[in-house]
């Protein structure tokens, strides 16, 4: 039995998700799918122009993993080029570069980096905040009150 897959680490969510020939109407076309993290990984390596070994500490994933999402994406964007498919930017396993807060105070919800410092919050400046849900990216206990 194989192992599940791990959740890659996105820090960009894609703007435009549909891409179709010009000249065809969607309901006439076949479609690849470009997970998310395909995306990321062509973002980082083509876009950013870093190289393989910070995309894949940036993703959070070893080298040869990036290399075999980067792989698929290249293998998926040249078929839907050369044959005239739409592409569709979604799904896959991934996890924003996020972390979600509630203050306890004001009783809003904020979302902030997962670098940042997220002890204040950002509405009324209180500093009794907490996780408000668990999150799978920051792999800490931060679903208890303790006021990080």
């Amino acid at each position: 039995m194989s192992r599940p897959v791990k959740n890659r680490r996105v820090e960009n969510l894609p703007e435009y998700t549909y891409f179709v020939p010009a000249g065809r109407r969607k309901c006439e076309i076949e479609e690849i799918l470009i997970k998310v993290e395909e995306f990321e990984a062509m973002r980082l390596k083509d876009v950013e122009e870093l190289n393989q070994e910070q995309c894949a500490e940036r993703m959070q994933v070893s080298r040869q993993t990036f290399q075999n999402i980067i792989d698929s994406a290249r293998k998926k964007i040249a078929v839907a080029l050369i044959e005239g498919k739409a592409i569709n930017i979604s799904g896959g396993n991934y996890t924003r570069n996020v972390c979600q807060f509630r203050c306890i105070s004001c009783e809003k919800t904020y979302e902030i980096k997962y670098e940042e410092d997220r002890k204040i919050c950002p509405a009324c400046a209180s500093q009794d905040v907490t996780c408000n849900k668990r999150s799978n990216f920051c792999h800490r206990q931060c679903n208890k009150s303790d006021n990080r």
